[in-house]
């Protein structure tokens, strides 16, 4: 197979918003997005990253995303807000909410941001990251787009994806960062799979007898698999009420998935979290936190070197791609620069 080819976070960045600005988004919105696609992609959650791009174009194309959305408050207190996204694109309402909440929790120590009308807003993991830079804890959770999970024991697709994700600051080091969906896959690390060609592992989505599929083209036709059985399909029941139903967002039966559905809005609903560490330990809570992760890393293996805890590999990552840049497997470069050439945007180059 094809190496990827690594371009600089700023050409891809000028790249994607100019894609989405020649499909009518407006500036602003388009350099938002394109930041948090990338954000997706330098940390290596590339199933919410630049693959995205064609998806949202057809969306906006086919009519149901708000490219003028009027992003507002529409009920609030010291600790709290709900965002009406106005059917914006998501990465802008989510940005939006992100900012109040980390606004509030900086004042008043802790708040809780919700939002309705929303769209996917990328990989969870990017709006704790946000607030963990500010030096917040954080905890995100979403409504995914497309249902493909019953519940525990049923056989009709009720769930979603349905991730959660969460920031922990850690004093001069970087934070620990959880980030998962609440099935054992998601439908972009799917999509990746599809794209480079690969099988799926046994685990990942079974057919109507159990049996397992692996071919992610045929995904679709079968069930995702919760992660902890009937303890992951509890989670993601919980962080569709708190994500969905408490923000008059969809879930359930009312969620459009947007990858068949192309013309309707989704209604996305999203939540976040933020809370200053010093509500519960004025003295150097980054530090101890630092402390126990290093302990973490630190203890018994059966591999050389230290362990590693959720978001040591990103960082990795991040950094990695910042130096040499970001890496753009040859089928999606040129899924990428065949609609740039139709929306007479200029192709990626060297």
């Amino acid at each position: 197979m094809t190496e990827p080819r690594r371009f600089k976070h700023d050409a891809l960045r000028a790249f994607a918003a100019g894609i989405l600005q020649a499909t009518g988004v407006v500036e602003d919105h388009a350099r938002v997005t394109a930041d948090r696609l990338l954000e997706a992609d330098l940390r290596g959650r590339t199933g919410h990253g630049l693959i995205r791009v064609p998806l949202y174009v057809r969306r906006i194309e086919a009519g149901s995303v708000n490219l003028e959305p009027r992003v507002s408050v529409v009920s609030e207190g010291p600790t709290s807000a709900l965002v009406d996204g106005d059917n914006g694109l998501g990465q802008v309402v989510m940005t939006t909410a992100a900012e109040i909440a980390i606004a509030k929790a900086t004042e008043m120590g802790m708040a809780w941001v919700g939002t309705v009308n929303s769209n996917h807003a990328g990989a969870a993991g990017i709006y704790p990251a946000m607030a963990a830079r500010q030096g917040l804890i954080s905890i995100y959770m979403a409504v995914g787009n497309a249902n493909s999970m019953p519940p525990w024991g049923g056989n009709e697709k009720l769930l979603s994806t349905n991730p959660i994700a969460i920031a922990v600051p850690a004093g001069t080091g970087p934070p620990y960062q959880l980030d998962i969906a609440t099935t054992v896959a998601s439908h972009g690390t799917i999509k990746v799979a599809a794209q480079a060609g690969e099988l799926m592992p046994v685990g990942w989505v079974i057919d109507a007898d159990g049996e397992p599929i692996t071919d992610p083209g045929r995904a679709h036709e079968g069930f995702l698999m919760p992660i902890g059985g009937y303890k992951g399909s509890g989670l993601n029941i919980a962080i569709g009420l708190l994500a969905g139903v408490l923000n008059g967002a969809a879930f359930g039966r009312s969620v459009v998935d947007q990858n068949a559905d192309l013309g309707s809005p989704t209604n996305t609903g999203q939540a976040m979290l933020a809370m200053r560490p010093d509500l519960f330990r004025p003295d150097d809570a980054g530090g101890a936190v630092a402390e126990h992760l290093a302990e973490l890393r630190g203890s018994g293996s059966n591999r050389p070197g230290p362990l590693r805890l959720p978001g040591d590999e990103a960082a990795r990552l991040e950094a990695e791609s910042l130096a040499l840049g970001i890496a753009v497997p040859p089928p999606l470069l040129d899924e990428l620069n065949a609609l740039a050439r139709r929306l007479g945007v200029d192709e990626l180059a060297e």
